[in-house]
């Protein structure tokens, strides 16, 4: 959602809001949870994740600062909740949403903007689950890293990388050991330079986006990862 509340509609929000603190690690919601908040991210990134029947957890989505987060399905949560950073955030009752939106048109707009936005993260997600290269999904992830980080008006020199690498291989569907493989190829190219594991450098421009690109070339319906580089 960055970009679609401006300073002005999370300033209304505010007025309704309290403001709640979350260390690393720390559990926001349960999926099933009764909703009965959503979130407005000031600082920090957390990952929204369900589990499986076996209970390993399958990561739907990162968010980042200004993400909106918890509108929810016949009033439960979809999915869970955790911080991957100290999170702090805006706490917002459904209960006093509602009636903030029922009078104020232009917040209602930006909400639904907001659901618009998460419906396209999804579609982007699906690509990467379905593509069968694991090189160029994680480029394609590091390069919604970089936009999001752009739009949030952040150093464009280096991309930060605020997950660790077992998020990523949940996120874009494929292991630890590919992900780590995926890494060293990428720099053993000439791609990315790495000044440690949070931070990276497009060295290659060109190739660093037709990678992303390839991701969808090489996303067959029902494709399974099967982890090359």
């Amino acid at each position: 959602m960055h970009g679609l509340l401006g300073d002005e509609e999370r300033a209304r929000l505010a007025v309704i809001a309290s403001i709640v603190r979350f260390k690393k690690g720390a559990g926001i919601y349960s999926e099933g949870d009764r909703a009965e908040a959503v979130f407005n991210i000031i600082s920090g990134v957390a990952k929204a994740y369900r589990c499986g029947p076996d209970g390993k957890k399958h990561i739907a989505a990162f968010l980042f600062p200004e993400d909106l987060f918890g509108l929810a399905q016949e009033g439960r949560y979809a999915n869970s909740l955790e911080a991957l950073t100290p999170v702090t955030a805006y706490r917002v009752p459904v209960t006093a949403l509602r009636s903030r939106l029922a009078g104020d048109a232009a917040l209602e707009f930006h909400v639904i903007a907001n659901l618009c936005h998460e419906l396209r993260q999804a579609q982007r997600h699906a690509f990467l689950l379905g593509s069968r290269r694991t090189l160029s999904k994680l480029t394609m992830f590091l390069q919604m890293l970089e936009q999001l980080q752009t739009a949030n008006e952040g150093s464009t020199n280096e991309i930060y990388i605020p997950m660790d690498r077992s998020d990523i291989a949940e996120y874009i569907g494929t292991t630890l050991a590919a992900v780590s493989r995926a890494f060293r190829a990428l720099t053993a190219r000439g791609i990315l330079q790495s000044r440690e594991r949070r931070h990276v450098k497009v060295i290659d421009r060109e190739a660093f986006e037709k990678l992303a690109g390839d991701v969808m070339q090489d996303s067959p319906a029902g494709g399974a990862d099967t982890a090359r580089t």
